[in-house]
């Protein structure tokens, strides 16, 4: 692991794969035969399970679960006190990890179930509860989530609340 960061209390499974420029805060759990791409940030006491693999660039917040067997594409925000699950009928040994695709940001507080794909440059809203697949560049909130709006719309949006922020201030 080459110019990472580490913190204290990082529990580390067999045969994990850790890049280069990663920072891992403290608490963390990582599970045999993880891999975690160059670039990543994980936050404090994130567990990651066995076999998960996340792309480079990823930010993992605090508090944040990825089951055994989860895929995360590159650039992927996940924020705190989210989980990825992966067992549909507890407790089984026909695991389903979620899918997780380049450039998605994960709210919140956001509970994404097995057997789920979001897509790349997706949104899930926080607090949000995925039970079925997100299309690429879409938006979606709720329990269970639904589209809310596109990507284009959100951008939009997010500008929009940035530039009056910016406004207030001066």
């Amino acid at each position: 692991m080459q110019n990472s960061k580490r913190g204290v209390g990082i529990v580390e499974g067999k045969k994990v794969q850790i890049g280069k420029d990663c920072a891992i805060w403290n608490y963390v759990i990582i599970g045999d035969n993880t891999k975690i791409g160059d670039g990543c940030i994980i936050g404090s006491f994130v567990d990651l399970g066995k076999d998960v693999v996340l792309g480079k660039n990823c930010n993992i917040q605090a508090h944040v679960t990825i089951s055994n067997g989860c895929i995360l594409g590159d650039n992927v925000f996940i924020a705190p006190n989210s989980s990825l699950l992966n067992d549909k009928y507890p407790k089984s040994t026909y695991m389903t990890p979620p899918v997780i695709k380049n450039g998605a940001a994960i709210g919140g507080g956001v509970t994404i179930l097995p057997n789920v794909t979001v897509g790349e440059k997706a949104v899930v809203g926080g607090g949000s509860v995925v039970t079925k697949n997100v299309p690429p560049q879409t938006v979606v909130a709720g329990c269970p989530a639904k589209k809310v709006m596109t990507l284009t719309q959100f951008e939009a949006k997010r500008e929009e609340f940035l530039a009056e922020k910016h406004r207030v201030k001066q």
